[in-house]
């Protein structure tokens, strides 16, 4: 049997209906200018969000994608931990979301795709989007951190003094992306205060 070689690596990039659209599809925008084929996986819950949140057409979001997988579709390639990735980045993270992964409810392809980033030790990142957070949020939280997953919340670096949203959500993603050693130059990295700075604030 022939080989095939794999030549460029994958991610799966999921987008739940959580408030915050634009972190999913800015994270297939910024994916765009490296060799990462990125495989898309949308709720029906996402499609709401994005019309409330944007002007986008679900082609507009789709044609950044290597693969398009329906989540209905629980036998897609990304369904299985023989198929290799990079791992998954859920962006947003609904608390709906994250209560089926922490509680290993793989009925829908998000879900499933997540519990294979975690059975197979791949990175499972959860950009959870919340606030204020309930006992069971943050019990959903811990589960899925003492499972091998990472919670990132799209929390905003002042320091980076960000002249507008746009700049706030690519260092958001940025940050994300640093944890699968993807660099698309959006971090504004912290250099620490310099001499005079220190002066001021000492």
């Amino acid at each position: 049997m022939k080989i095939q070689p794999i030549n460029r690596q994958r991610l799966i990039v999921a987008i739940s209906g959580a408030s915050g659209f634009v972190y999913g599809h800015r994270l297939l925008q910024l994916l765009q200018g490296t060799d990462i084929e990125a495989h898309l996986i949308l709720s029906r819950a996402a499609l709401i969000t994005m019309g409330a949140e944007t002007e986008l057409s679900l082609s507009d979001v789709t044609s950044l994608a290597a693969q398009v997988h329906k989540n209905e579709d629980i036998g897609a390639c990304v369904a299985s931990g023989s198929y290799k990735t990079l791992g998954m980045v859920i962006a947003p993270c609904s608390m709906k979301t994250l209560a089926e992964i922490a509680n290993g409810i793989g009925s829908t392809l998000i879900s499933r795709a997540a519990d294979v980033m975690l059975k197979e030790r791949r990175r499972l990142v959860l950009m959870a989007r919340e606030t204020p957070l309930t006992l069971t949020h943050l019990k959903n939280m811990l589960a899925v951190t003492e499972m091998g997953a990472i919670v990132a919340p799209p929390v905003p670096a002042f320091y980076t003094r960000p002249a507008d949203l746009n700049e706030m959500v690519d260092h958001s993603l940025g940050r994300v992306l640093d944890l699968f050693d993807i660099e698309v130059n959006a971090v504004k990295r912290w250099q620490g205060l310099s001499a005079s700075r220190r002066t001021e604030v000492s």
